[in-house]
């Protein structure tokens, strides 16, 4: 590719995502299109249509004026909103249909990708008219591909990609909103530290620091007095950080030392994703 060098590892995870979707789906019978997936009220069509719909707006394209059903639950707001119109335009297309929908706009954006000249900083559509970076937007797109492999691969029982490119974009990503989960949200008391401890495919430990006045950051370095320390597998923190599943549900997955009624605030106030 010849995107910018900022770019180029969004669009090599993005591209790594979109192409093992292609490859899970391309086989699929109409039976399994249907499967409920671990995103709230979407199958692996919904998944599937919800990625080509987003692909097709980086390209430019109209959003379809469609009004959606009144009894779809997992629509709550203005966002979820936004979002489910490009799935529920979708929601009767044969597999033929999407698999060669998905194929037609990953082609369109892979070129689009590779003859990127913009500069990071230029100003692109986002979701609900607003405007972000180029660099943020593929990012996000990165992001977006990675996690919806993995609802994916839950749905059609195919594990994999745990420690792919898009796994170590979302890594990061979460880690930037860990402050803000453990101070804001979670009201850890001032002058306290978080530790949070991961293992399997991708693994890493940081501490979250709240200073005296209740401001959150994240670092490297131990803690040698956490208020509080969690341990979890990657795949855990994920699907809590991501909304997929309840603490409640993994809570023989996640260990907790330390004052346990912070650390179950925390997991309370985990999920960072709409």
């Amino acid at each position: 590719m010849t995107v910018h060098p900022s770019l180029q590892p969004y669009a090599d995870a993005w591209t790594h995502s979109i192409e093992a979707i292609s490859e899970l789906v391309l086989p699929l019978t109409e039976g399994e299109w249907n499967r409920a997936t671990p995103c709230p009220g979407w199958s692996v069509r919904d998944v599937v249509s919800h990625i080509i719909g987003l692909e097709c707006e980086q390209l430019g394209d109209p959003r379809p004026i469609h009004t959606l059903p009144r009894d779809l639950r997992h629509v709550v707001d203005e966002f979820t909103r936004y979002m489910e119109v490009q799935v529920d335009v979708r929601r009767h297309h044969t597999a033929p249909e999407m698999t060669s929908e998905l194929e037609y706009t990953v082609i369109r954006r892979a070129r689009q990708l590779r003859n990127e000249k913009r500069d990071p900083a230029t100003l692109v559509r986002a979701p609900l008219g607003g405007q972000v970076t180029l660099e943020h937007a593929l990012r996000l797109r990165a992001w977006d591909v990675w996690l919806h492999e993995q609802d994916l691969r839950a749905a059609l029982g195919a594990p994999g990609n745990w420690d792919s490119p898009g796994a170590f974009v979302v890594r990061d990503m979460l880690l930037e909103m860990l402050p803000m989960v453990v101070a804001k949200r979670a009201g850890a008391p001032a002058n306290s530290a978080v530790v949070v401890d991961v293992h399997g495919p991708v693994e890493f430990m940081r501490t979250v620091r709240v200073n005296a006045e209740g401001r959150g950051t994240v670092d490297s370095a131990p803690s040698l007095g956490p208020a509080v320390t969690l341990t979890l597998d990657w795949e855990t923190y994920v699907r809590l950080a991501a909304g997929r599943v309840r603490p409640r549900a993994v809570a023989d997955r996640v260990k907790l030392e330390g004052d346990t009624a912070l650390g179950d605030a925390i997991l309370a106030h985990f999920t960072v994703t709409p």
